[in-house]
């Protein structure tokens, strides 16, 4: 019979080193690739959110055109924040890379605030405004903007608890022996107050 402790180990080295593995695994060995997999998960959903708000734009900014084609600034400035967004790569690799991630998010904020504009020069069309297909739009970009707050949310908690256990005992221990190719995680900076918050679009 094969065995991967050492041949000849007495019943209580054996008996020791079992406990030993049996404690550490109970002290907190296994929290930072958990709570990692936790960031990964979390960071999914927030990319799966901004894909779906890019996704509502071309058919928003036509629907807008139709009535309002001379407010060529606003939407081309929607046009061009939302290609800028497309142009970025947001796998899982972004989370290893802070300067990216930065500009990936910058992008982001950039066309949260072309469509908060575009809104607000949806005010001064009411057939627009009373148009069944923009109201389906407005309505879906409304749900989608709430679910990339509570999508950031989560992010954002998952990454101070992965850092927070990289900091603090035993954690950081187990980060110097085991972990310390698993570097602190990025989250968001909000710039101002109103950053997390989604824009405005309810006109009711």
């Amino acid at each position: 019979m094969t065995s991967a402790l050492p041949s000849g180990w007495p019943f209580w080295q054996t008996s020791l080193l079992l406990l030993l593995v049996t404690t550490l695994s109970g002290c907190g060995v296994n929290n930072i690739p958990t709570y990692d997999e936790q960031v990964k998960a979390t960071w999914a959903q927030v990319q799966n959110q901004y894909q779906r708000r890019a996704d509502l734009v071309p058919n928003l900014v036509q629907t807008v055109k139709a009535y309002a084609s001379h407010e060529r600034e606003t939407l081309q400035a929607v046009t061009e924040a939302r290609a800028k967004v497309s142009s970025l790569q947001a796998d899982s690799n972004l989370l290893n890379e802070p300067a990216k991630l930065q500009q990936f998010e910058a992008a982001q904020s950039q066309l949260t605030n072309a469509l908060s504009r575009l809104m607000l020069v949806v005010e001064r069309y009411p057939d627009l405004k009373a148009n069944q297909n923009f109201l389906t739009l407005q309505s879906q970009l409304e749900g989608t903007e709430n679910r990339i707050s509570v999508a950031r949310r989560d992010y954002i908690q998952a990454v101070e608890r992965y850092n927070r256990e990289i900091r603090t005992f035993p954690g950081r221990i187990w980060h110097a022996v085991l972990y310390r190719d698993m570097p602190l995680r990025e989250t968001f900076e909000a710039s101002t107050e109103e950053a997390d918050k989604a824009p405005e679009v309810n006109f009711q």
